[in-house]
């Protein structure tokens, strides 16, 4: 975990959003995406007219989650089968699914972007694709 942070500003925040939206739909999904700041508060936030009400609580958790650790939700995945860190699995917003991905400005963790609506592979594929257009990914 990087221990310095730094602040996307709302303008990047934005921005993202929009590239996020455009990588869901590349994809051929309606999805929820949220953007956190390092500390893990929402910066940026939507929900496809589509998208079922559940993907907005799991998208602030993915990004939540991303943000906390400098680390993507698709590795937490991974992490619960290990029985030193399994118990984490209980925090109510620890989202271990795909599609939550760490913002990375200047070589600093700035946030997290949370994806929810597709496949855990579609979310982390389109969240991957928005960070790396804006040059925000480790």
């Amino acid at each position: 975990m990087n221990a310095s942070t730094t602040t996307l500003s709302l303008e990047a925040a934005q921005a993202l959003l929009g590239h996020a939206r455009s990588a869901c739909a590349e994809r051929g999904f309606a999805a929820t995406i949220a953007i956190t700041d390092a500390g893990g508060h929402l910066r940026a936030f939507e929900r496809a007219d589509s998208a079922p009400f559940l993907t907005a609580e799991v998208a602030m958790d993915k990004a939540w989650t991303a943000a906390s650790f400098g680390t993507s939700t698709h590795q937490w995945n991974q992490y619960m089968g290990e029985p030193t860190v399994a118990p984490l699995g209980g925090h109510p917003r620890l989202m271990a699914v795909g599609g939550g991905v760490p913002i990375i400005l200047d070589g600093q963790l700035a946030g997290g972007i949370g994806i929810s609506g597709g496949t855990a592979a579609q979310d982390h594929e389109a969240a991957e694709a928005a960070l790396r257009t804006l040059g925000l990914l480790a």
